[in-house]
């Protein structure tokens, strides 16, 4: 008997559209962890990094999202090292405003300056002229929202940015933002026993703003 082999193809899940003029399949991969331990430096074996990059694009997903403080730096950097020539149907969606003095340490920056920064940080990177979609990574309390949003914005008519998205955000936060901006994604925790963004969730539902859940399955605890 012929043995049976299955092939997963994330475009059965469906697809969403981002901003209008990006069709993704709805199974992205979250580039978090080809970096080292804690998400700092390294990753441990950088050719087994490359081959799950690799083998993402072969199973249908064309939707990476990734951040430059994840490494600091080094999630980016792999990336482009390993599918640079971009395929025509991948979008990469990266997210600044967070800096990492350090291993295990996540601490918001918000201001414009550091967020125009951050983002041409990552265009060299990503060996892009622009981004697909970047996403403000959290809000900074030490800056008022709408300076950091504005500084997207401005990022934006600069044609350095396609859309803009935001992350770890609430419902006001959403609705300030989209009085500046169109806003194509949000990206909040979300899962089965974490359930503090289902007012998020329902704003983004209404609004058909693409959701993106991060910890969907709580490390693992729920697969």
């Amino acid at each position: 008997m012929a043995e049976r082999t299955t092939t997963i193809n994330a475009a059965l899940a469906g697809t969403i559209d981002l901003g209008g003029d990006l069709t993704v399949n709805r199974f992205g991969f979250g580039a978090m962890r080809i970096t080292g331990e804690g998400i700092w430096g390294e990753p441990q074996d950088r050719e087994e990094c490359k081959r799950v990059l690799r083998r993402t694009l072969e199973l249908g997903i064309n939707l990476i999202d990734t951040a430059d403080a994840y490494g600091p730096e080094v999630s980016e950097r792999l990336i482009a090292e390993t599918l640079h020539p971009y395929p025509d149907d991948l979008v990469i969606a990266t997210k600044g405003g967070l800096t990492r003095p350090g291993p295990a340490r996540w601490n918001p920056d918000g201001r414009p300056v550091h967020l125009r920064a951050a983002c041409e940080g990552s265009l060299k990177r990503l060996r892009v002229d622009q981004i697909d979609v970047y996403q403000f990574h959290r809000p900074d309390p030490q800056v008022p929202f709408e300076e950091s949003v504005g500084a997207l914005v401005q990022l934006k008519n600069e044609g350095k940015i396609r859309h803009i998205g935001l992350s770890n955000v609430t419902t006001d936060q959403l609705e300030q933002a989209q009085k500046l901006t169109p806003i194509v994604s949000v990206q909040n925790r979300y899962n089965l026993f974490d359930r503090s963004s289902e007012g998020v969730l329902e704003a983004c539902s209404l609004e058909e703003i693409a959701f993106i859940p991060w910890r969907p399955v709580e490390g693992g605890e729920l697969s």
